[in-house]
């Protein structure tokens, strides 16, 4: 006679079943986490920013208007803004627009008469700011990872000390005096780059180099100084491992020694906080752009936030809030991929 499965056999074995499938793509599944739990903070953060941009003291319309503002006009501007509605209201609109790839409007633009998509105007100086962010960042990881190593495997030699106390020193200046002592230095003084960092309308920064000089070497000077001191402190920890006295007693050569094993193991534990750098990097560009007039999405957001431009204000802190949920994401992801035993726990 034929014998059934208890019932709590039947409804154990789908879940096992799913717990199996996802055990064999364990990063593939530790990814869809952090996508998901990214996707929920970038929506609390467009709820904060939000909300923090209507107790802000000023009007969009009383700032356009000035002088010729009346209570008939601003009445008229602040329907048309859709001011008048209430904040959850107007938050699910915004929320809506930008699920639907829709901007909006700029604010400060229709407080005028005029209509300007929020996206049009910011097209080109976030391209702008990803070409500066994008370049400081490729040179960024490869000095930290260079400078760092240096440092370790010098370590209580003249070169750690020189490498230690520059490291220290470029750490301890704001971006805005870094990039002063450059326009001293290669401006006044050498008269070889720019002061400021003009693009001509139409062109890129790419298609202006000497543009870019500057402002690259203003932010890699603290966010290096950073990164090769947080590697060369890991290294060094990493170098009097045990797993790597018995990799040089076995006969390995140091450069296997220093790049199979000390280097990645040392980079697991530091990929979390170089991504805070490189998000840092994100940061200071606000500051770097103001310094050098750099037409980026910096610049962008101060003149927002003068005018009182709400929409442009809030889609442009989105785009940074989601840059930075991003890289979070692909740090996560380098632990992962660097340490075997944690792709296990995925």
């Amino acid at each position: 006679m034929a014998t059934t499965a208890p019932a709590e056999a039947l409804l154990e074995a789908p879940a096992d079943g799913w717990r199996h499938r996802y055990a064999r793509h364990p990063v593939a599944t530790f990814l869809l986490w952090r996508v998901a739990a990214g996707i929920l903070t970038l929506l609390v953060v467009t709820m904060v920013i939000f909300a923090v941009l209507q107790i802000i003291p000023g009007n969009v319309t009383q700032i356009v208007l000035g002088r010729n503002a009346t209570p008939d006009r601003i009445a008229a501007i602040n329907a048309s803004l859709h001011l008048n509605e209430s904040v959850p209201t107007r938050y699910l609109s915004f929320l809506g627009g930008v699920v639907t790839g829709h901007f909006g409007d700029s604010s400060a633009a229709l407080a005028q008469g005029q209509t300007l998509s929020v996206w049009h105007a910011i097209r080109t100086p976030l391209g702008n700011s990803l070409v500066l962010a994008g370049i400081t960042t490729v040179l960024f990881i490869p000095l930290s990872l260079f400078f760092g190593m240096v440092a370790a495997l010098r370590a209580g030699r003249p070169t750690d000390s020189i490498l230690s106390l520059t490291a220290l020193t470029l750490g301890a200046m704001p971006e805005f005096l870094i990039g002063t002592l450059l326009i001293v230095i290669f401006f006044a003084q050498l008269n070889l780059l720019p002061p400021v960092s003009l693009i001509p309308a139409g062109q890129t920064p790419l298609g202006n180099p000497k543009e870019l000089v500057l402002p690259v070497l203003t932010l890699l000077g603290v966010s290096t100084a950073f990164g090769s001191r947080l590697l060369r402190a890991s290294m060094i920890e990493v170098l009097g491992e045990d797993f790597v006295a018995m990799a040089r007693l076995n006969g390995y050569r140091e450069r296997r020694v220093v790049f199979r094993y000390a280097l990645r193991n040392a980079l697991a534990p530091s990929a979390q906080i170089l991504a805070q750098q490189i998000q840092y990097l994100i940061g200071g560009i606000i500051v770097v752009e103001s310094v050098f007039s750099y037409p980026g999405i910096g610049s962008k957001l101060v003149q927002a936030i003068q005018v009182r431009d709400t929409q442009m204000v809030t889609i442009i802190a989105t785009i940074i809030a989601a840059i930075y949920i991003l890289i979070n994401i692909l740090a996560d992801l380098a632990v992962v991929l660097l340490v075997p035993k944690l792709r296990t726990r995925a």
